[in-house]
């Protein structure tokens, strides 16, 4: 078994395909899906998924937005199709040094970012950073708070050490050769996706190379500094909450929320952590209003 997922094999049918490039920049080989308008001709959205995922999360969002906007979709450092960093820094900083790297290059500057998950402190970081400048940011189910209390060394110890144990990563990607390991997991964080989605996580969480990734971007958290910084951030945050989430309690947009009392927060009842690919026209519907209360789209006349 190979360790990294194979373009030729897992990505063989891979959601939006035709969209997919590779690209080389410095030491990082990237994978990046570019649909919709060519870039420089509409608004440009940069979808950020989530630790553990990749493009296929976007899979049924991504053509409800390319009719009106670029939409550029990256794997992350070491998740997907991307590879992992040869310095190995999965850290905040690191991935969004990273991913500024990547939107410099394919010279893009994004109007909007969607942004699930870890994606969204990504995301954050890189607008505290001034890279965005002041884009609206939409962060679905955030995960913006750190790893409480004193377990907070534990769990980022253990996933460190899973990280840089191959035994483990190897048992962990064997054992979602289970197809029912794979759906308990999705359950687990409180959302229901289809069986094309269950397939998809499946294929990426068998390979050992993907896991490691994971894992090592979960040793590597800390947002401390981030979240020190939120009060100076420039842009409209809208959060996206969906009410069943079991990874991200809810509660976490509502904190934020008292750091930054301007942001936006819009619930979604009945949805998981995964909400954007349970519902997928509801965010898009969401995006569609934040683009137009922005002026990145025009409104529609009856």
């Amino acid at each position: 078994m190979s360790e990294r997922p194979d373009w030729a094999v897992e990505g063989r049918d891979w959601p939006n395909r035709a969209a997919s490039r590779f690209i080389m920049i410095g030491d990082l080989r990237w994978h990046v899906q570019v649909s919709g308008p060519e870039i420089g001709s509409a608004p440009v959205i940069l979808l950020l998924h989530g630790a553990g995922a990749a493009t296929h999360s976007w899979r049924d969002l991504t053509p409800l937005l390319a009719d009106r906007f670029t939409v550029v979709a990256p794997d992350l450092p070491g998740q997907g199709f991307t590879v992992l960093p040869p310095d190995h820094d999965l850290s905040l900083w690191g991935m969004a040094r990273r991913t500024t790297a990547l939107i410099q290059a394919l010279d893009v500057q994004p109007s909007i970012v969607v942004a699930h998950s870890a994606g969204a402190a990504i995301a954050l970081r890189m607008s505290l950073d001034g890279r965005f400048g002041e884009a609206p940011i939409i962060a679905v189910n955030g995960a913006l708070q750190p790893f409480a209390g004193a377990v907070a060394p534990l769990f980022r110890g253990l996933a460190l050490g899973l990280f840089v144990n191959p035994l483990a990563v190897h048992l962990f990607a064997s054992a979602a050769r289970d197809r029912s390991r794979v759906a308990r997991l999705i359950r687990g964080t409180g959302s229901m996706i289809d069986d094309r989605g269950l397939d998809l996580y499946g294929r990426l969480l068998r390979k050992p190379g993907h896991v490691a990734g994971t894992l090592g971007m979960m040793g590597r958290w800390d947002i401390s500094d981030m979240l020190r910084s939120l009060p100076q951030l420039r842009a409209p945050l809208t959060l996206v909450v969906g009410s069943r989430d079991q990874a991200v309690p809810p509660s976490v947009a509502q904190e934020v929320r008292a750091i930054l009392p301007d942001a936006t927060v819009v619930p979604l009842p009945g949805l998981g952590h995964l909400a954007h690919e349970e519902r997928p026209d509801l965010i898009a519907g969401i995006v569609t209003d934040v683009a137009t209360a922005h002026g990145l789209l025009q409104r529609e006349t009856a």
